[in-house]
């Protein structure tokens, strides 16, 4: 969280400077004119270290802890209206980030207070507080104070849009809701249930009608929430009689019945075929055959042509010519 009040926040509340002019040329009387020091900004000057964050630092000085952050955050005092609009117009106008930076620090209570509703997802809090100061931070740079509104009341629609993108991007695997009628319904249907049992034809009715979408959105929602993450594949744990993941519902290449009968039929026809054409054969051919082409421990040639007592050359030659009545005998008659 340090990076986001330091150099993240920088360039989020860095506007782009007016033409032939640079934010940080200050007038000759700035010193003057520019508010004093009030107690808050003091505190805040103070404990801008511990206020980096509950995930900076380890466990030295405890500013490893989000009870740390918090009780830090707690301290510091809240801004007045006239000190909010004096900060906000600094930068607004002058582009003074010290002014923007105070505003941020003395309102991240109300990001913790804001973070902790969303704490029933099941998402860490300092993360949800983390991504809740980064809306802060871009209400900051959008904040008119000529609006006679507290920055407080203005900054809760930009804090609350980034808790909410975070937990549906962080929810499940893959994202739950992606329209705006999704989301609506992601962040209200289980509040607006009244126990865990699924919703009754009148329940969707009602339910659809106060959050303004059609029944079948609620009904998808609703299995959509009900529902959980699956592994596409099988886990190397699991058994192979107990897979359950979409992989084992895939249809296989080859599970179509009957290309499977037309296969075993034309194995056992050219099985058939193949023992009625070595029978045609005289038995040295065959034997050769047999010995050279369908034994897994092969014999060469020479070892043939010691046992007929020939040449390896005429044991050659009555292969070849074995094989090609075989194909004779095996072609099926036009």
């Amino acid at each position: 969280m340090a990076r986001l009040l330091t150099s993240r926040s920088t360039r989020l509340l860095v506007s782009k400077p007016k033409a032939k002019r640079s934010p940080r040329v200050r007038a000759p009387n700035r010193k003057e004119t520019r508010p004093e020091m009030t107690t808050a900004t003091a505190v805040v000057t103070r404990n801008d270290l511990s206020l980096a964050g509950p995930s900076i630092g380890g466990p030295i000085g405890g500013l490893g802890s989000l009870d740390s952050y918090l009780d830090r955050v707690s301290r510091i005092p809240v801004l007045s209206r006239e000190e909010e609009h004096d900060l906000a117009v600094r930068f607004r106008k002058d582009n003074d980030l010290e002014a923007a930076r105070l505003l941020v620090l003395a309102h991240l209570r109300f990001v913790v207070h804001i973070a902790r509703g969303y704490g029933g997802y099941g998402l860490p809090v300092g993360d949800l507080i983390q991504e809740g100061n980064v809306g802060l931070m871009k209400a900051v740079k959008r904040f008119d104070p000529t609006m006679n509104v507290r920055l407080v009341s203005f900054a809760v629609h930009w804090i609350r849009a980034e808790i909410h993108e975070y937990v549906l991007r962080n929810w499940r695997l893959v994202k739950i809701a992606t329209t705006k009628a999704q989301r609506k319904l992601f962040f209200n249907l289980r509040r607006m249930k009244k126990n865990l049992a699924w919703l009754s034809s009148e329940e969707t009715q009602s339910v659809a009608r106060d959050l303004g979408v059609s029944p079948a959105e609620v009904t998808e929602m609703e299995q959509r929430l009900a529902a959980r993450d699956m592994s596409f594949d099988p886990t190397p744990e699991s058994d192979e009689d107990d897979v359950y993941s979409p992989a084992a519902f895939l249809p296989s290449p080859d599970s179509d019945p009957a290309e499977s009968v037309e296969a075993d039929e034309w194995e056992s026809d050219s099985s058939q075929r193949l023992q009625n054409a070595m029978a045609r054969l005289d038995p040295r051919s065959r034997d050769i055959l047999q010995k050279r082409w369908m034994t897994d421990d092969k014999a060469t040639l020479h070892e043939l042509a010691d046992k007929y007592g020939v040449s390896a050359e005429r044991i050659r030659q009555i292969e070849s010519n074995a094989l090609g009545k075989l194909r004779g005998f095996m072609t099926p008659a036009e």
